[in-house]
């Protein structure tokens, strides 16, 4: 990675979000402004500013909450100052049930729809003028195979698999609409989380090691695409 980049990300208390941040901050060269619904109960995250080398703010953002997706921008503006923002990682999501498509609850749907995809996608805006003035202009949108009509993952996960096929698409229009910028839409694994279950078989560590990679590597070339973490293109 590149000297002195900038980083925001949603979903930090746990999981790959924690990942993210642990493995950031062990760079000097490393801003991470680390977000999440209750900071004051993210014990873990708030653990790593005792030892992080480089600059760690954390925030509170419920993605689920246009207003506060809005209140975030003069905290980051205050922290970036002159600074633009390199990398958004839209990490935070929910999974309320696994549910078919003859059986869910609309309220479901409409839970996670919101904080899946219009929260990642407001933020996104909200963002936009700090990403554009950086070096990278790079954002990361979190999906998975269960999204792909291609690998056809059969009934299972309804409404989560809807919600995550419409951040595929977010992730198109957004590359679409500003070629400058590089975005991407990235399964994962089936990593060791809350969310990830029992039987999930890879450890946040190596997740985090190989998006970090895919990152570095990737260019506008690869925007508007989907991917695995080791960058193997995946079918929407």
């Amino acid at each position: 990675m590149p000297d002195n980049l900038t980083w925001f990300i949603t979903g930090t208390s746990r999981g790959i979000g924690l990942e993210f941040v642990r493995q950031l901050v062990a760079e000097p060269t490393n801003l991470v402004i680390a977000t999440c619904r209750t900071p004051d109960k993210a014990t873990e995250l708030n653990d790593l500013k005792s030892g992080a080398k480089g600059e760690l703010h954390i925030l509170p953002l419920d993605t689920s909450s246009m207003e506060a997706i809005e209140g975030v921008v003069g905290h980051v503006q205050g922290i970036l100052g002159d600074r633009g923002l390199d990398y958004l990682i839209n990490n935070a999501a929910v999974n309320l049930a696994d549910d078919r498509a003859f059986n869910f609850k609309p309220d479901d749907l409409l839970k996670t729809f919101n904080v899946n995809v219009v929260g990642p996608a407001h933020l996104a805006q909200v963002l936009l003028p700090f990403i554009e003035k950086s070096q990278k202009k790079f954002i990361l949108n979190f999906s998975t195979g269960l999204a792909s009509m291609g690998l056809d993952h059969e009934p299972k996960a309804a409404t989560y698999s809807i919600s995550k096929t419409g951040i595929s698409m977010l992730t198109h229009k957004q590359a679409k609409t500003k070629p400058e910028l590089t975005v991407i839409a990235v399964d994962p694994g089936w990593v060791k989380t809350v969310m990830g279950g029992a039987g999930a078989l890879i450890e946040p560590a190596e997740s985090v090691e190989a998006l970090l990679a895919l990152m570095a590597r990737s260019t506008p070339a690869e925007s508007g695409k989907f991917f695995t973490r080791t960058g193997t293109e995946i079918p929407w």
